[in-house]
């Protein structure tokens, strides 16, 4: 096995690349959960630098170790799978919950959905009106 001080320039700087992007996407995505007003925007940031930012740094591990011990290693790759699958579901849930939660507050026979205009006359006939 390679020491870490054995491993070529283009790994090195390679993994020092991807672990900085990594970083700061995660970064950019935590400075997005602050600034933006509105949950529905607010929820979007953190999820895109959570799965772009974990890509990266686990590309940068997938990089540095097989150089390092010689040998591919692939665990990260079930890793990436696990964390780009439930993140996205993660942000449909919180959404989709907090939908619900907004439109049980509103007053009853104010939701948007019982417009009047959007509806389609119930027995088939056409107003004149």
């Amino acid at each position: 096995m390679t020491t870490a001080a054995e491993l070529p320039a283009w790994v090195t700087l390679s993994t020092a690349f991807l672990v900085l992007l990594g970083a700061s996407l995660a970064l950019i995505g935590s400075v997005g959960l602050l600034r933006l007003e509105s949950f529905y925007a607010r929820v979007h940031a953190p999820t895109l630098g959570a799965t772009l930012g974990v890509g990266c740094v686990l590309i940068a591990s997938m990089l540095f170790f097989s150089v390092l011990q010689t040998r591919p290693i692939v665990h990260e790759i079930l890793i990436a799978v696990f964390v780009t699958m439930t993140t996205p579901i993660t942000l449909m849930l919180l959404v989709r919950a907090a939908l619900l939660r907004d439109r049980s507050e509103e007053p009853t026979g104010q939701m948007a959905s019982d417009d009047a205009t959007t509806k389609p006359p119930a027995s088939g006939t056409i107003d004149a009106g």
